[in-house]
């Protein structure tokens, strides 16, 4: 992987205007030596070595202000850390504003919406949510943060299907532009500097708190199913057969593992090469089981976890590693998948078998998730039937091996590619150009060149400049 060309920054802050920035904010500010300042700069990907030359671990959106203001007087990049699950691209002498002490949540179960804070995560937010009959368009981990999730798209793989995206649904959100002013945004408000957050993430500003729509759901019948890799062509076939036909409340997803052969991981998964399949239904247990009657078909699994589940154990479907790891990711859109793209599927899971890759997933998009609904965000995944994302975990040697594997796999699907990737599943290395239409874009330059003209915010991922 080619490294990020170097961003020029103005002198390194003195220390009296360090400590006069400390003197206006809540929070912690850290200089590199400090204690704490390596845990603070940390996020759950380890592969992201951030080095900033100043840490501002907000409390508040005036701590949030007062970071901005200070960036923007010194001529220092701003980056912004909630959770850090992304791929980060290296860079040096930038601020990071960090924003994980924020994680208050308020429901409002009238209006059937959640106020949340910039560093709350799903688990903060699925609990209180429930205690109301309702459930947001959480992702498949209860660790990421929401506000990253949702102004990167945010696919549900539980509602998305039935009702969108879930930067579609935010109601109101709280930002600090690049002048550090705070402001209230909504569709009536500013339609398109809403427009442009829910999707260009921390391009036009630091947001420090989301008003998300709740939906009426306790409850769904799924779980996985695993099995062994020699059953991964079984797999692909059921699969295949049983998404055309899908109700738009059903989702299903299948990964390929290469679980490593540690103590931690339970039998019978230890060093083994599994395929899991993943389902969520929000009908009836009877009504699910028929829509999986081909995966039944291919006979009893290892492990079967399919039931009816309190929303809230939402995270065993996927089980998502919970635990900062060193990691890369790859991923494409798919417009469709017919025989061939399968064919070169399976020769691609034969070959990875017991290989670096760690897992390689496909996600079945469509229903809501293909339409445009009024006030629609930036999302171009839209465009897409399925999603193929994978990552490979490990030391330096292991995920440099597995990176090219799937570099290798996303390029032989790419006759079936839209030719975009979905933003919450960008690699380190992709541009906005990746990421977005070429008319999205160019709206959103636009909008860089009104709030951010001198790109302040241009430290994270696919940054967006001024027109």
């Amino acid at each position: 992987m080619t490294p990020p060309t170097a961003i020029p920054v103005g002198a390194p802050p003195g220390q009296d205007a360090v400590g006069e920035l400390a003197a206006h904010v809540t929070g912690a500010v850290l200089t590199p030596g400090d204690e704490g300042f390596a845990a603070e700069a940390a996020g759950f990907n380890l592969r992201s070595r951030h080095r900033p030359a100043l840490i501002v671990a907000a409390e508040s959106a005036a701590d949030v202000q007062a970071a901005v203001r200070f960036a923007a007087a010194h001529g220092m990049p701003l980056g912004v850390l909630a959770t850090g699950h992304q791929p980060f691209p290296a860079r040096d002498g930038f601020l990071l504003l960090t924003t994980r002490a924020m994680r208050g949540v308020r429901i409002d179960a009238g209006r059937r919406v959640a106020r949340v804070a910039a560093g709350a995560v799903w688990s903060d937010v699925v609990g209180p949510a429930q205690a109301a009959g309702l459930a947001p368009l959480n992702g498949s981990s209860p660790r990421v943060g929401v506000v990253g999730f949702t102004l990167g798209g945010g696919h549900s793989p539980f509602l998305g299907r039935s009702v969108g995206w879930a930067a579609d649904h935010v109601v109101s959100i709280e930002a600090v532009t690049a002048d550090g002013t705070l402001h209230q945004v909504t569709a009536e408000s500013d339609p398109e500097l809403f427009w442009g957050l829910r999707g260009g993430r921390s391009n036009f500003g630091v947001v420090t708190a989301l008003e998300i729509e709740l939906f009426p759901l306790t409850s769904f019948y799924g779980g996985g199913i695993y099995h062994p890799a020699e059953r991964t062509e079984e797999v692909l076939r059921a699969f295949t057969e049983v998404v055309p036909g899908a109700p738009d409340d059903f989702t299903c997803s299948v990964a390929l593992l290469n679980m490593p052969p540690l103590p931690e991981i339970p039998e019978p998964f230890r060093g083994r090469a599994l395929v899991h399949l993943r389902v969520a239904g929000l009908g009836t247990d009877e009504e699910t089981e028929r829509l999986i009657a081909p995966f039944r078909a291919i006979g009893p699994g290892l492990v079967d976890t399919v039931a009816r589940h309190p929303y809230e154990a939402f995270a065993a479907v996927h089980a998502d590693p919970d635990q900062p790891a060193p990691y890369e990711e790859r991923s494409t859109l798919l417009a469709e998948l017919p025989a061939e793209a399968v064919e070169r599927l399976l020769e691609c899971a034969r070959r990875g078998a017991g290989g670096p890759v760690t897992v390689l997933e496909l996600r079945h998009f469509g229903g809501a998730l293909n339409r445009t609904p009024a006030h629609a965000a930036p999302v171009a995944a839209r465009e897409a039937a399925f999603s193929l994302w994978g990552a490979t975990v490990g030391p330096p040697e292991a995920v440099a091996a597995g990176y090219d594997s799937l570099s290798e796999v996303m390029e032989r699907l790419s006759p079936w590619s839209t030719g975009r990737t979905y933003t919450n599943f960008t690699a380190r290395e992709d541009r906005a150009e990746d990421v977005f239409t070429p008319a999205e874009l160019d709206r959103l330059r636009a909008l860089k060149r009104l709030h951010d003209p001198a790109n302040l915010f241009r430290v994270n991922n696919h940054t967006i400049a001024p027109r």
